[in-house]
């Protein structure tokens, strides 16, 4: 069925973004964004982002991941290895990033290269996550085919009868994936849609600033 979305219009005014003011560290500023959009409220998962990448036959993805944490190697999510996602960005490791945040009429498009971060940090943090999440790591064979949900749900009960009173280990198929930054993107919503985008570029581990056409 055939629709017309071309009625819904919004003027953006809530922000400015004035690369005189901005700071020499593109992570600085996401860090300054993430707080004020945080503050701001209206976002259910501030972390949320998209991830985009390419496989090895040439076929483009994105689907929503969420941010761990941002170190300074990069922007660290986790996942099962085995996964579609992993298995294209271990062929292909650039990839993008990007966080929308409607509240505050900004967007962060982040291109970057991915690979895993050490398993002793991956460790840490699945010793950290919720019984119930660090079982589903062992349970679910992420983007295999399978029969029935009740697969999933038969797993579930015999690890939990297995593991009950006792330490979960990390499944050595699962752990954190980080995305270094080459290029980051700052987008604020502006009115008539001349919005502000400042794009920040690493050349020989310094950041440059510069200001694209909307």
């Amino acid at each position: 069925m055939e629709r017309d979305f071309g009625h819904l219009r919004k003027n953006y005014e809530a922000n400015v973004l004035d690369e005189a003011q901005l700071p020499n560290l593109p992570t600085v500023l996401f860090n300054q964004w993430f707080d004020e959009v945080t503050q701001a409220g209206g976002v259910a998962e501030v972390n949320a982002m998209t991830l985009s990448s390419i496989d090895d036959t040439g076929k483009i993805k994105a689907r929503i991941v969420l941010l761990k944490e941002l170190t300074a190697e990069g922007f660290v999510f986790y996942t099962n290895y085995s996964s579609d996602k992993c298995r294209a960005l271990f062929a292909n490791p650039k990839v993008s990033l990007s966080f929308f945040w409607p509240n505050l009429e900004r967007q962060v498009i982040i291109s970057g290269i991915a690979s895993k971060v050490a398993p002793d940090v991956s460790d840490a943090y699945f010793a950290s996550r919720p019984t119930g999440s660090q079982l589903g790591a062992h349970v679910s064979p992420q983007s295999d085919i399978i029969s029935s949900r009740e697969v999933l749900e038969a797993r579930q009960a015999a690890l939990e009868e297995q593991y009950a009173g006792k330490d979960i280990p990390r499944p050595s198929h699962w752990g954190g994936i980080v995305v270094a930054p080459f290029e980051m993107e700052f987008w604020q919503g502006r009115p008539n849609r001349l919005h502000d985008r400042i794009v920040y570029l690493k050349q020989d581990d310094i950041w440059l600033k510069q200001r694209k056409a909307p």
